[in-house]
């Protein structure tokens, strides 16, 4: 026998899909079942709270008979129905005398009642079949299933106890009877002409898991943004704009460490808890509506920043918005695949470095170095790092850690929260946080044989570690550090803190640098490279990343900065997004479909990404392209008609056809935060309000192409006041309503 005849076979891993599955969400609680609505303990299907399965089997029958499915649908993110009919045995009228409906919270609450529209009583006895693992959802994800635990009968239900945990079914009324070893919960119903009857099951974990999870926006707290009302000639954008708010009321979560502070978790069902990087993209989008989100968001990410040892047990700890005192939820480095959670559990913050002191910076706690300084020990490259778990990279680049894009980020959404009003005190208390974060970038720029000298690589490995193995400069993460060091500088200048002037320095040097090195000149005029390796080669591909090259930040009176593109090098990226080798129809690929390796479903080599795509559109209006912006906005608006107005996180990337609908992805996140956000983005982007509250100053550039048509938007927030501001078909913005401490400049 050979050893290729000897070798086992391999086990094929299962795949969860959640495709298909009707996903209820209301953090930290899921329900996910077929169309059906029937819970078979197959895949993800069960209610699941604070990542356990709580319940994992609810299969009903009407007198031995599963009802016939007629529609299983979302009524909110949060909760689902479902209608089902049932032929009484011996009835020889064709039409269906009962219909079963199951309506269905994400919370664990489910109420069935059967209707009888027939001529004669109904005589039928109901059961509800029940059993849980009480598995983990990062297990179920990963395609590992245990068996199905013993139930014990209590008083109106079933318990089920194992592995540290229990949870609980109880009915009202109570059922006639509880067959444990089945786990079948019967009544013998007898429902009257014209009549119905109803059950109320709840489902309960009674021991979470260990540690404190946090917990879903609690009763009485508000949403932390404000309910705006959106009227378009295109009715598309007031149907987006409402289901992707409604999206991100279910992904909300409060924090442990501070229940005040709402944050959105990543998506469900895969990374159902914080990823740093989403949940801040999430919360600067949002920002038309209010800055409570961002300040919630901008908290939780603090609190979980490394910091350097003499930091945490110095001066710095009486700045409670970047210490973290309890467990974070993020890994620092861990690793992230297609179909798994991200972000749903960790260590604490880690330990980070101290930075020595430069010239014109402020030596101790919340100091940021200067541009320019000597980065230290492995210690130090982490400290003002926020934590986040790798992204798969596609097949031209290797997996990139989300701490890199966490940390730049967070620095744009305090800049930004800051533009648009959120009070000074708390900016104040974020900016120590801000400021380790400028300084954690001034360490992971290359300098030699770390990467390519000048450009900014991985802030989520150590000088060493990117010694040893030498990191690419990706193109997006230039354009993130550029944004950052220029908002960073606008941030320091307006609280007195150093270093204001050597940021915009060395943005202005890496815009030369990005200009001269990254840039790929070809037969049509030439593109961005993806990235820089550390033989300063490019990586030619020509991927949906480009994109954040448009995304240059809000600056002083409702001005945007400069971008590292020069006005001929932004009009020819411009271009080369439309063209159909990027552009599906659907929205923008996350790899050219001229590429060898491309690949429709691939996380990185194809799929269509709603947060790209909608950057894409906000970023080439700004950058005066409104034709390709609105050939990009018709697209995601087409699409998201077919996914019910609840876009997902991606979508594949195959070339639009008539009369077929974009393809789902099986592994994508919907919900997702990123994506809902990103709706949110899309729309209101196209009134084009620029506050800048610390002059008193507001200003409104829309898209002069009016692409929805005529644009009402009520209920805004600049400075925590309502605003309101109406585009004609022609373009022309009229501000409505606006805090009477502000002045309006023209548009």
């Amino acid at each position: 026998m050979t050893a290729r005849q000897a070798a086992p076979a391999a086990v094929p891993r299962p795949q969860p899909s959640a495709a298909h599955d009707i996903l209820c969400v209301n953090a930290p609680g899921m329900a996910a079942s077929g169309p059906d609505g029937q819970l078979r303990g197959q895949n993800l299907h069960g209610f699941f709270r604070h990542g356990v399965r709580t319940l994992a089997r609810m299969e009903l029958r009407l007198g031995g008979m599963e009802p016939v499915p007629l529609q299983g649908t979302l009524t909110s993110a949060a909760a689902a129905r479902f209608l089902g009919s049932v032929r009484v045995p011996g009835d020889l009228d064709p039409d269906p005398a009962l219909t079963v409906e199951r309506l269905r919270h994400a919370d664990g609450a489910e109420t069935v009642t059967v209707r009888n529209t027939g001529a004669r009583p109904a005589r039928i006895p109901l059961e509800i079949a029940l059993g849980t693992d009480l598995g983990q959802l990062t297990d179920i994800a990963a395609g590992r299933r245990s068996a199905d635990l013993p139930g014990q009968v209590q008083s109106s239900g079933l318990r089920w106890a194992g592995q540290g945990r229990a949870a609980t079914v109880s009915a009202r009324p109570s059922p006639h009877a509880v067959l444990a070893g089945a786990g079948v919960l019967r009544w013998d119903l007898e429902v009257q002409p014209g009549a119905r009857w109803s059950v109320d099951l709840q489902v309960e974990l009674e021991s979470p898991s260990t540690g404190r999870p946090p917990t879903g926006r609690g009763p009485g707290v508000p949403l932390p943004w404000s309910e705006p009302e959106v009227r378009a000639d295109d009715r598309r954008a007031a149907r987006l704009v409402g289901r992707a708010l409604d999206t991100l009321s279910g992904l909300l979560l409060a924090d442990a460490d501070r229940p005040t502070d709402l944050y959105t978790a990543s998506g469900a069902p895969w990374r159902f808890g914080l990823t740093a990087a989403d949940a801040l993209w999430a919360a600067r989008m949002t920002l038309p509506l209010g800055t409570r989100l961002a300040a919630g968001t901008l908290r939780a990410t603090a609190r979980r920043q490394h910091l350097a040892p003499q930091q945490s047990a110095g001066a710095a700890r009486t700045t409670e918005g970047a210490i973290a005192d309890g467990a974070s939820s993020l890994s620092p480095v861990g690793p992230s695949q297609a179909g798994s959670p991200a972000g749903a559990g960790g260590s604490s913050g880690g330990s980070g470095g101290v930075s020595a002191a430069q010239p014109g910076s402020a030596q101790g706690a919340g100091s940021s170095p200067a541009p320019g300084a000597e980065s230290g020990t492995a210690a130090q490259t982490m400290d003002g790092v926020i934590p986040g778990p790798l992204r798969h990279g596609g097949p031209e680049l290797p997996a990139s850690c989300t701490a890199t894009e966490a940390t730049l980020l967070f620095v744009t959404v305090l800049a930004e929260a800051w533009r648009w009003g959120l009070p000074r005190a708390e900016v104040a208390e974020l900016l120590p946080a801000a400021e380790r974060a400028l300084g954690a970038l001034r360490a992971a720029v290359a300098e030699g044989p770390d990467g390519p000298v000048g450009f900014v690589t991985d802030l989520g490995r150590s000088a060493e570690e990117r010694a040893a193995r030498p990191g690419p400069a990706r193109c997006e993460v230039q354009a993130q550090a550029h944004r950052a060091a220029l908002q960073g500088a606008d941030l320091l200048e307006a609280f007195d803190r150093p270093g204001a002037a050597e940021w915009r320095a060395w943005a202005a040097e890496l815009r030369e640098r990005f200009r001269a090195q990254f840039w790929i000149d070809d037969l049509s005029g030439g593109r961005p490279a993806a990235a820089l390796l550390a033989s300063d080669r490019p990586v030619p591909a020509l991927a949906s990343t480009l994109v954040h090259l448009f995304d240059v930040g809000l600056a002083a009176e409702g001005e945007l900065h400069e971008g590292l593109l020069d006005r001929e090098q932004t009009r020819l990226l411009a271009q080369r997004l439309v063209a159909p080798e990027l552009d599906c129809g659907w929205g923008l690929r996350t790899l050219s479909a001229k590429s060898p390796r491309f690949n429709p479903l691939g996380h990185r080599s194809g799929v269509v990404r709603v947060q790209e795509t909608a950057l894409a559109v906000s970023g080439l209006v700004d950058a005066g392209f409104e034709r390709e912006a609105e050939i990009l906005l018709e697209g995601l608006l087409e699409a998201s008609a077919h996914f019910e107005y609840r876009l997902p996180e991606m979508y594949a990337g195959e070339q639009k056809v008539a009369d077929c609908p974009p393809v789902p992805h099986p592994a994508a996140c919907r919900p997702a935060a990123m994506s809902a956000a990103a709706a949110v983005h899309l729309v209101l982007s196209l009134a084009g309000v620029r506050p800048d509250v610390p002059s008193g100053r507001v200003a409104t550039r829309p898209a002069s192409t009016a692409p929805l048509g005529a644009l009402e938007l009520t209920g805004l927030r600049v400075a925590g006041e309502p605003f309101s501001v109406r585009v004609s078909r022609i373009g022309v913005a009229v501000v409505e309503e606006a805090p009477s401490f502000l002045q309006l400049a023209a548009s």
